[in-house]
């Protein structure tokens, strides 16, 4: 009994001592995540030319990455909370791996289609038990604090560097490589993680919900795959209105499944958790703002400043810089004054950058206009990512780790298609009101854009609002000595 009780502590420590190299290597899990929802942008073009891609296909790279993605993450959750967190973070790590290499190497549309669609489904596995195995491994509140930290500020950077990576890759060694910069990064996580992470415990096999998971998986993919397309075909169509009402129908009968079953896919009892609630909230918005804020930031800078891609990439650096820096005093912040309050304040700084940003002309200068707006939308986006994340985690049990960081995932996905959805419908009728007016070209989508960065600042807002609202005492990271 007594060599058990030692081989346990041991065990106990080595993880301790490890864990935050652990967290290195999760960490760069999830940068490439995110990362591959927006690297390929910029190597658009050169791969439309080279595989023969029309300019409607050219825009299913980027959905079929994001459609089973945002759809399966709930699922993913889940699954890593019945057989295992680290269990199916390499399962998705390694798909993830193999399916960068199988992109990398498409010779055809269909070829690149299927390996984005597996690379969107494997990330869906290894982002959620990622960050359920990141809570699990830090139990201190003052290191977890610290740790997510870390993790916000990466999934941060990697929101902002896509653009910048991508043109650098692409200009010099082609538009392959946006793929192919996966695969040693994600071997080197697949050999470090078996010796950083200690193997699963012994989890109990129950059913899985299979009918609530088909419900939620179809309803999600169809509510993305609706917002998703408003922009080529607006928001009357047929296809928009046809699949948005198969998302409200599925998530319908979703809710309804989940209130009866024995063992569901997503206990919605998790919800009486103010912080999970208002954590998620505030992510839904987040997400909304930021995919807005990047998408027209880099047309903007492209169309109208006539940035060239690696100038435009460039300029992302004083944001991912604040992002970087805000996020290791964000957990004294939080100390002082709360995660609830860290994570308003925060809000309003990005919505103070954004509106900030709303105000610069068509022939602006990088120092004057725009170096200020991205220092404080930095800022408020690194104390953002860290506080949400950390509110939406907060007070879930282990069972439910997986669950709860596949909410937030979900969360931000989902808030990111409809945000872009509607930021995009606002500037494109500003940008032809303009141009009926008389306008010219460069004031009109400086116009349009400007409305995004506004409707982006109302996101914020809100969600500033919300969390204040919903979370009425919120938690803070009461340190230890």
């Amino acid at each position: 009994m007594n060599s058990m009780v030692q081989l346990v502590i041991a065990n106990r420590s080595d993880t301790l001592k490890y864990r935050w190299w652990a967290l290195i290597a999760l960490a760069l899990a999830q940068f490439l995540v995110v990362l591959d929802a927006s690297i390929v942008n910029i190597a658009l073009p050169a791969l439309g030319s080279e595989l023969h891609l029309s300019t409607s296909t050219l825009s299913w790279v980027i959905t079929a990455y994001v459609l089973p993605f945002g759809g399966l993450l709930l699922l993913g959750g889940r699954l890593s909370d019945r057989f295992g967190h680290r269990r199916l973070f390499m399962i998705g790590v390694s798909g993830f791996a193999l399916a960068s290499a199988a992109a990398g190497l498409a010779t055809s549309g269909v070829w690149l289609l299927t390996a984005r669609a597996v690379q969107g489904a494997s990330a869906a596995l290894l982002a959620p038990a990622a960050l359920a195995l990141v809570t699990k491994l830090f139990t201190n509140p003052r290191d977890r604090a610290k740790a997510l930290g870390i993790w916000g500020a990466v999934a941060g950077i990697g929101s902002a560097a896509g653009v910048l990576l991508g043109g650098v890759l692409t200009d010099s060694l082609g538009w392959s490589s946006v793929f192919f910069v996966n695969v040693p990064v994600v071997a080197l996580v697949l050999v470090a993680v078996p010796y950083l992470i200690p193997k699963d415990a012994h989890v109990e096999r129950v059913s899985l919900d299979a009918s609530g998971s088909a419900m939620v998986t179809t309803g999600i993919v169809a509510l993305v795959a609706a917002l998703s397309g408003t922009d080529r075909v607006g928001w009357t169509s047929p296809q928009t209105l046809i699949l948005a009402s198969l998302a409200v129908v599925l998530l319908g009968s979703f809710i309804f499944i989940e209130k009866r079953a024995s063992n569901p896919l997503m206990p919605l009892g998790i919800f009486r958790n103010k912080s999970v609630t208002g954590g998620n909230l505030a992510m839904f918005l987040i997400g909304g703002a930021t995919t807005g804020l990047f998408f027209a930031l880099s047309v903007y800078m492209q169309q109208v400043l006539h940035y060239d891609a690696l100038k435009a990439g460039l300029t992302q650096l004083p944001l991912a810089g604040s992002l970087v820096v805000i996020a290791g005093a964000v957990p004294a912040v939080v100390k002082a004054i709360g995660t609830r309050k860290t994570l308003a304040a925060s809000l309003f700084l990005l919505a103070v950058g954004l509106i900030g940003l709303s105000f610069s002309p068509s022939k602006a200068s990088f120092a004057v206009n725009l170096l200020g707006p991205s220092i404080l939308m930095g800022i408020g986006l690194g104390g953002a990512f860290i506080s949400g994340t950390e509110l939406a985690v907060h007070g879930v049990a282990d069972d439910e780790a997986g669950l709860a960081s596949g909410l937030v995932n979900t969360s931000q996905q989902i808030g990111g298609a409809i945000g872009l959805a509607v930021l995009t419908t606002i500037a494109s009728a500003r940008i032809d009101r303009l141009l009926g007016g008389g306008v010219a070209e460069a004031q009109a989508l400086t116009g349009g854009f400007s409305w995004v960065f506004l409707g982006a600042a109302a996101f914020a807002l809100i969600g500033a609002t919300a969390v204040l609202v919903v979370v009425r005492q919120s938690p803070s990271f009461k340190v230890s000595d």
